[in-house]
């Protein structure tokens, strides 16, 4: 059985979408499926636009749940974006546009080289922007910053997990499905150039 473009997009939007929830239910910190969410749409949806938009969107509407109920303490009022958020935004666009690259084909090592590289990625991009931002807790200096990259070392694990661990479900079911030929490499997207 074979599917056809659009059955193959909505299986692909369908598995990000699952994924995307992960940032609503109950996880350690970091231990989301962003990241791997990133990488998944950066390896087999042939547009580049599509592959940042799904996660923008998938971050943006968590966002809006998140800051208007579990966080509505810190804002005064519906909060649409949060301050500092565009450095999130900014890692997401750059751990897309670094999969395309490191996941032109997909292997297993190169799998969780592009899951090491998105966790760097979001590391420093993502603590750089607290330090910078409203919320920092430590001084505009070099130890400051020094100091915050420091503070967000716990959380590099939980990130990187979650990158391997979400990865290798998405990863594994278009595995899986290529193999059992419900849909072509072409049809999922494998061949974007």
């Amino acid at each position: 059985m074979k599917m056809n473009q659009k059955n193959s997009f909505i299986l692909i939007s369908g598995m990000i979408l699952i994924a995307a929830f992960s940032r609503l239910w109950i996880h350690w910190p970091n231990f989301t499926a962003i990241g791997a969410i990133s990488l998944f749409g950066a390896a087999f949806l042939k547009s580049r636009q599509l592959a940042i938009l799904i996660p923008f969107i998938a971050l943006f509407l968590s966002d809006l749940v998140l800051n208007n109920t579990i966080f509505q303490a810190q804002y005064e009022g519906f909060t649409i974006i949060r301050p500092g958020s565009g450095w999130i935004y900014l890692a997401v666009g750059l751990i897309v546009l670094f999969g395309r690259t490191m996941l032109k084909k997909v292997t297993p090592l190169r799998f969780l080289g592009g899951a090491a590289g998105a966790t760097v990625i979001f590391f420093l991009l993502t603590n750089f922007g607290h330090w910078a931002g409203p919320f920092r807790m430590h001084p505009l200096s070099l130890s400051g910053l020094i100091a915050t990259y420091v503070d967000g070392i716990p959380f590099v694990l939980n990130t990187l997990a979650s990158n391997v661990f979400y990865g290798a479900i998405l990863f594994g079911i278009h595995e899986w499905v290529t193999q059992r030929k419900f849909i072509s490499d072409t049809q999922f997207g494998v061949d974007k150039y």
